[in-house]
C-alpha cells in the first residue's frame, strides 16, 4: 500500500495540532487525556479479545504455542510478553514466543525496512516450524505490516490459527485471519506515531491474552502467582513466602520451612499443607488434577475425602462474566 493516509493511525489528530507550542503542562494534560480512551477502546473489542483467548487456551491444553508476530513497537511488545511468561507463570518458554521483523538487534535498535518483505515473515513462521496445533498472533497496529501478512498467511497454510490485532477498522485492512481484534486508538498525538495509544492498546490487549490463558491452565490460585520460581532471588522467596502465609495462615518462618521442604514451589507447599502429605504424594496429587491447585484446596476446605478434577476452563465469556 504506497499511501496509507487513510489509515485512522495515520490521521492528524485535530486536538493537537497545536503541541509544538504548548507548555508541558499542557502537552501532559493533552497526552494523558488522549490515553485515557485506551482502555474503553479495548473494552469495545471484548468479543474478538475472548475468542482468541479460547484459541490460545486450546493450543496450550494440546502442547501447542502462541507465537506473536510483528514490527517495530509491535514486534518488541510480542518478544517483551512472550519473555515475561516463564518468570511469571513458570511456563515453558517455548511455549510462547515473539517473533520481530529484523529480528534481535531489532530489540534494541530501529530496522524500519526489516517489515517490508512478507517472504521474510513467510520464512519466520517456516523456521519456527509452525503447525497445527499453534497459534500465530500477528500485530500491525496500522494493518498493513507486509512481515506480518507474510507471516499469517504461512501460519494458516501449515494449519495454524490465526489471529490480528490492529487499530484501524476491518474496511480499512481487511484480514482473514481467525480471529481479527480492532482495538479503534484514533489518531495519534504525534500523527502516525503509534508507539503511543496504539501501543498501550497492544500492551494492554497482549497482558490479557497471556494472563488469563495461564489463568486457565491453573498456574493463579486465587490472584496468586503460585506458579513463580521462588529460586532466582530473593525478592521472589518472600513472595512465595507470603502467599503461603496468605492462603495457610501460617506464621512466615513456618512458611517459609514450607517452601524450602517443597522445594520452592508454592503451589506444591500449599497441597502438601492442604493435604498434610509429603513433596511426592503432593506432585502426585497436582499431576491427578491437570496442575490446579484450587480444587485440592477446596476439598481439603469442605472436609471431602474425595478430591474432584477442576471443571474444566470453558469459555473465557463465562469467566468474564463472573460464572464459577
Amino acid at each position: 500500500m504506497d499511501d496509507r493516509g487513510q489509515l485512522t493511525t495515520e490521521h492528524r489528530n485535530p486536538r493537537s495540532t497545536h503541541l509544538d507550542r504548548m507548555s508541558v503542562e499542557r502537552a501532559f494534560d493533552l497526552i494523558n487525556a488522549e490515553d485515557s480512551g485506551v482502555a474503553a477502546a479495548v473494552a469495545a473489542a471484548r468479543a474478538e479479545i475472548c475468542r482468541a483467548i479460547d484459541l490460545v487456551v486450546a493450543a496450550f491444553e494440546n502442547g501447542g504455542r502462541l507465537i506473536y508476530v510483528g514490527a517495530g513497537t509491535s514486534g518488541r511488545l510480542g518478544v517483551l510478553d512472550a519473555a515475561e511468561c516463564p518468570p511469571t507463570f513458570l511456563s515453558d518458554p517455548r511455549s510462547v514466543q515473539g517473533i520481530i521483523a529484523g529480528g534481535d538487534d531489532a530489540l534494541v535498535a530501529s530496522i524500519e525496512g526489516a517489515e517490508d518483505h512478507e517472504t521474510d515473515g513467510e520464512a519466520a513462521i517456516e523456521a519456527r516450524a509452525v503447525g497445527s496445533s499453534d497459534v500465530v498472533f500477528g500485530i500491525a497496529t496500522g494493518g498493513t505490516t507486509p512481515f506480518v501478512l507474510g507471516a499469517l498467511r504461512r501460519a494458516a497454510q501449515r494449519g495454524a490459527k490465526t489471529v490480528f490485532l490492529a487499530c484501524v477498522p476491518d474496511e480499512q485492512a481487511p484480514t482473514e485471519a481467525d480471529v481479527s481484534i480492532r482495538v479503534i486508538t484514533g489518531p495519534e498525538v504525534v500523527t502516525g506515531s503509534t508507539r503511543m495509544k496504539a501501543g498501550t492498546a497492544t500492551k494492554m490487549v497482549l497482558n490479557m491474552v497471556s494472563t488469563i490463558a495461564w489463568v486457565r491452565l491453573g498456574k493463579v490460585y486465587e490472584n496468586l502467582m503460585v506458579d513463580v520460581n521462588t529460586g532466582v532471588n530473593a525478592k521472589l522467596v518472600d513472595r512465595g513466602t507470603r502467599m503461603i502465609q496468605a492462603v495457610t495462615g501460617r506464621t512466615r518462618q513456618d512458611a517459609r520451612a514450607l517452601l524450602a521442604d517443597a522445594g520452592g514451589r508454592v503451589k506444591i507447599a500449599l497441597v502438601m499443607h492442604a493435604r498434610g502429605v509429603d513433596r511426592p504424594s503432593a506432585q502426585t496429587l497436582l499431576a491427578e488434577h491437570g496442575d490446579h491447585v484450587g480444587a485440592i484446596i477446596a476439598s481439603a476446605r469442605t472436609g471431602s475425602s474425595e478430591i474432584h478434577a477442576s471443571p474444566a476452563p470453558g469459555r473465557v465469556d463465562n469467566v468474564l462474566d463472573g460464572a464459577t
